[in-house]
């Protein structure tokens, strides 16, 4: 069964002391990082690009840098992204014209695929090709652009559904999740966490760290069982 993976947000953290605020994140167990990439175009606000990346990449070596490309044009910044350090490259299959050969030059990057869908793009927009073709599939609980939006429930069916197509496969949601939602995105069957202002936000980020795996892993025990 797939393993329970929590990647705190760095939208959610001190940008100042960003690199301190991956360690703390790392020291609380958290196992990758996500790294919201947004270019202004794709989605009507800008973050980070490969520079500041490739300075965290220095800064916290050996660091798992979960790249989300809210971007136009994804298979533009694959290059950049591979050479700042980049981890795992998630494009959204809505900026795609060619899904397949965006997700061909992230692996000849040595950077692991994603495939990201937006709110309004239903499951079925993954084909079982660009699945089984990608590393991971995320699930966006709220719309791409901004954190701290409220958790999108209509979304929740599409990670059942996915789940049922790929019993192996990362399946990531994004978006509004906490200790308050993660019941229904585990439950559905997502493995990969991502969670900002709960972790950043929480006096004791390791706690809910914590909890939010604690909770997959149960989950995917359940899901586990139930298929036998």
């Amino acid at each position: 069964m797939p393993r329970a993976i929590i990647s705190p947000s760095v939208l959610a953290s001190d940008f100042g002391q960003l690199t301190a605020e991956c360690k703390r994140m790392i020291k609380g167990g958290a196992e990758w990082l996500h790294m919201d990439v947004m270019d202004g175009h794709f989605v009507p606000n800008i973050t980070m690009g490969a520079p500041i990346l490739a300075c965290v990449s220095r800064g916290v070596p050996g660091i798992f840098m979960d790249c989300h490309m809210m971007v136009s044009n994804p298979e533009k910044w694959v290059d950049d992204i591979a050479d700042a350090g980049g981890s795992l490259y998630c494009f959204h299959l809505e900026a795609a014209s060619d899904p397949l050969a965006v997700i061909d030059h992230i692996r000849q990057r040595k950077m692991k695929a994603g495939v990201a869908i937006s709110p309004d793009t239903p499951s079925t927009a993954i084909t079982d090709e660009i699945a089984e073709a990608a590393d991971m599939l995320l699930v966006m609980t709220v719309y791409p652009g901004r954190g701290g939006q409220k958790f999108l429930d209509r979304c929740v069916p599409k990670v059942s559904e996915l789940r049922a197509r790929f019993p192996d496969k990362d399946i990531e949601v994004d978006g509004g999740v906490g200790p308050k939602t993660i019941d229904v995105c585990a439950d559905a069957g997502s493995n990969v966490i991502v969670a900002g202002t709960a972790i950043f936000n929480a006096p004791e980020p390791e706690k809910v760290i914590h909890l939010l795996k604690a909770t997959v892993d149960t989950a995917q025990a359940k899901i586990a069982a139930a298929a036998k």
